[in-house]
């Protein structure tokens, strides 16, 4: 057993993988697609085999690490090399769960011989393969930014000439920053700038240059259209960066531009799951968020029918969606039943934590903005908060009720000071 432990690879990466994020992690990697070509394919094959075996589906589990395999070899243009050591500790370690020791320890064995053809400079260093997968796999997980950039750093170092690493690794720089975990400093503006200009055929990383030049207030949106125009050329995936284009569109002025785009796009995949979500979103922005510059019947009943839609189409990622979609019933002058009732079912199904206290912020927004019932959105608020897990939808809340006990005017500023002073750290 010290051996497997020893192993770089899923199984030694990922010690506790939360189900509900193997689930929704599945129908992201689904969405990027596997179009021949694609430089992170085998890695995909590798992280969908991971998931799978944890899901309690062995048998696809093999199928994609055997995948996996084969698209690194042709990738490669080699039968083997440093590349595999993932691929074959999972191999590995898969075996040993199915009780087959014997393929197992030959799996073990494949390792060593590659790391003895394949050695790094010390026994410290992993070889630049292993770094550059490592950090995109825990990107994928959303979580030790710090730890990721590192791995892609050392991986660059050691193989400059991989463009798509350094791609990925400013790309995850930049997600960062959107997500509100990073500030964007002038550096990051300029990493991205560089990546651009060496890998200059990747529109994702084109879409992304563009969304951070628009929070930094720059006029993008003639090269944004440019931009979009190639976008609609190429395979459908989520790597297009159809989606970030839309989010340089996500205000007042360029919203309905945003919603063109979205249906032009599903107009010529009308199958493409993704790109129903691209509308979708792009509908319900609209509707949420901008419904000043207009909104009637027929763009919530559309609205309404997608999601509906993509709740069938991701089954075991849907719950936002839900959400999102009790929400747009209730911008309905005529649907507001539906929303409370969408909500009540909501509020009465076993879910996990971090799953609640989305669902108590997003309750609470309804509650106070919708319903009026501003007691009881303060309730939600405080449910919200008093779960100790790190996220937007806590801090939101946080600092909603912060807010509210600022002013001094609510009667349950007693409860909300209560909540504040005993909050747990996540």
């Amino acid at each position: 057993m010290s051996k497997l432990e020893a192993l770089e690879c899923h199984f030694t990466w990922i010690l506790d993988p939360n189900r509900i994020c193997l689930l929704r992690l599945c129908d992201k990697l689904v969405d990027i697609g596997t179009e021949e070509g694609n430089p992170w394919l085998g890695h995909i094959y590798n992280l969908r085999g991971f998931i799978q075996c944890k899901l309690g589906s062995p048998e696809d589990a093999l199928s994609f690490f055997l995948q996996a395999a084969e698209a690194f070899r042709q990738m490669r243009g080699e039968d083997e090399g440093p590349w595999l050591v993932v691929n074959y500790g999972n191999l590995s370690w898969l075996h040993h769960l199915l009780g087959d020791q014997a393929e197992s320890e030959a799996y073990l064995s494949k390792v060593d011989a590659l790391k003895k053809k394949y050695p790094t400079p010390s026994e410290d260093l992993l070889h630049a393969e292993l770094y550059a997968e490592k950090a995109w796999t825990l990107m994928k997980f959303d979580t030790e930014r710090e730890l990721v950039s590192d791995y892609f750093q050392k991986a660059i170092k050691m193989q400059p000439d991989l463009v798509e690493w350094n791609t990925s690794h400013v790309i995850g720089l930049a997600r960062a920053f959107i997500q509100g975990s990073t500030e964007l400093g002038a550096d990051i503006l300029q990493k991205i700038r560089d990546a651009k200009e060496k890998n200059q055929g990747n529109l994702y990383l084109a879409a992304y240059d563009l969304q951070m030049r628009a929070r930094k207030e720059e006029d993008v949106a003639v090269e944004a259209r440019e931009l979009a125009k190639k976008v609609l050329r190429n395979p459908v995936s989520s790597y297009s960066g159809i989606k970030a284009i839309l989010r340089i569109y996500r205000n007042d002025t360029f919203i309905d531009e945003a919603i063109v785009l979205a249906e032009k796009a599903l107009e010529n995949h009308p199958n493409e799951r993704y790109l129903k979500k691209c509308a979708a979103l792009t509908l319900k922005w609209k509707i949420i968020f901008f419904s000043k510059s207009g909104v009637d019947e027929s763009m919530i009943n559309r609205a309404v029918s997608l999601h509906k839609e993509l709740i069938s189409l991701y089954p075991d990622s849907s719950f936002v969606m839900e959400i999102d979609l009790a929400n747009i019933y209730a911008k309905s002058k005529h649907r507001q039943t539906e929303a409370t009732g969408l909500y009540q079912q909501l509020l009465e199904r076993e879910l996990k934590p971090a799953e609640k206290q989305v669902l108590y912020n997003q309750y609470a927004k309804y509650l106070v903005f919708d319903l009026k019932d501003y007691n009881r959105s303060i309730d939600y608020n405080i449910k919200a908060a008093e779960i100790p897990m790190k996220s937007f939808y806590r801090e939101n809340s946080i600092g909603v009720l912060k807010r509210i006990k600022n002013k001094g005017r609510s009667q349950k500023c007693r409860e909300i000071k209560e909540c504040l002073k005993n909050l747990q750290e996540p």
